[in-house]
């Protein structure tokens, strides 16, 4: 087989079968020149193969990126930088940019020198004066609300004025809460004892008191008669607290109210006091918001839920419910219960007058 591969100007026919006869021919430049003719966009060929080495030099060493970048680097800095063929010379060109004056313009030239009535009135005028004039015509931007409300209600105005700088008012110091003096010790004494005096008990606020003087003010509660309203609102009551609580409850029979927020009472200890409160069910109101622990969880807010449902007699639950379920069963319990009561009221009313 034999095909012509290029003709010159002497017509040289090549023959293809003896390819091996043609190479060992060739002299080392031109196989030299013969392995450097790739084609670098062969897609066919991997990237390391679509060109030769071109490299000649033996290899110094393994390849270092970090002294690469110091040879180059250093390499760069000796080398000189370009001269400028024009040198550099500050100056503007162009022309400097000059707004126009812009005319005034003058609707009506005559009314500046005409005079009225008024012109020595205002001129008269005080400031206050003036003040309150601006607010009659309603130019609220040039008054600031102290100026405005007090031109309105008559009052004299010291401060402040059109030529003064807005200004916030005076922060109003409200008093400090009178702290809570109820006698912890006294109190306990009197619940014990059934003093009919003590109707409802305020321990909310109190300082420093210690979880064992709180766990036996709640177990006086047991035999008590007389107190209608507990209130021990942010005391740093614990689970133990609620615990002798629950069990309080369990046995007493005439509180109505009971306040024990913004505590440290999980969910499980107030799930206790709900189930004491559903033995005797003669507590209407029960406030356990603000607790230590903000989230109850579904499992605790669905006990409650549960326990709700058994309750005919509870009217306030102070609670935050996390699942829209929970919240709207138990809106509804209580919205069952006030109804219930409403019409057991309204019968005893109808009975009376028909007496």
């Amino acid at each position: 087989m034999s095909a012509a591969v290029g003709k010159k100007s002497d017509d040289v026919d090549i023959d293809l079968d003896n390819l091996d006869d043609l190479l060992s021919a060739l002299t080392a430049e031109e196989l030299e020149e013969l392995n450097g003719d790739f084609d670098p966009d062969n897609s066919l060929l991997p990237p390391s193969e679509r060109c030769r080495n071109q490299t000649t030099k033996d290899p110094t060493g393994p390849f270092s990126r970090d002294k690469l970048l110091q040879f180059l680097e250093e390499k760069a800095k000796q080398e000189k930088d370009w001269e400028n063929t024009v040198p550099y010379k500050k100056e503007t060109k162009g022309k400097k940019f000059v707004p126009k004056e812009q005319e005034k313009t003058v609707i009506n030239a005559e009314d500046e020198a005409v005079e009225t009535e008024w012109d020595e009135i205002l001129n008269a005028a005080s400031e206050e004066e003036l003040v309150d004039l601006a607010a009659v015509l309603g130019f609220h931007s040039m008054l600031t609300q102290t100026q405005y409300y007090a031109s309105l209600e008559d009052r004299e105005v010291h401060e402040g004025g059109f030529s003064g700088f807005a200004q916030a008012q005076v922060l109003k110091v409200m008093p400090d809460e009178a702290p809570n003096m109820t006698d912890v010790e006294e109190s306990i004494k009197k619940l014990k004892s059934n003093d009919k005096e003590l109707k409802t008990l305020n321990i909310n606020n109190i300082k420093n008191l210690s979880i064992e003087k709180l766990v036996e003010l709640c177990e006086a509660l047991k035999e008590n008669t007389t107190c209608v309203r507990l209130d021990m609102a942010s005391v740093a009551a614990t689970d133990k607290v609620g615990k002798a609580l629950a069990a309080s409850l369990s046995e007493n029979s005439t509180l109505k109210s009971v306040n024990v927020e913004s505590n440290f009472l999980s969910g499980e200890a107030i799930v206790e006091i709900l189930k004491a409160v559903n033995k005797k069910q003669t507590v209407m109101e029960l406030r356990a918001a603000n607790q230590k622990p903000e989230v109850l969880g579904n499992k605790v807010e669905m006990k409650i839920t549960q326990l709700i449902k058994e309750n005919d007699t509870i009217l306030r639950l102070g609670l935050n419910f996390e699942f829209p379920y929970c919240r709207i069963k138990v809106h509804e319990k209580l919205k069952k219960n006030l109804d219930s009561m409403r019409k057991a009221r309204v019968s005893k009313e109808e009975g009376a007058s028909a007496d």
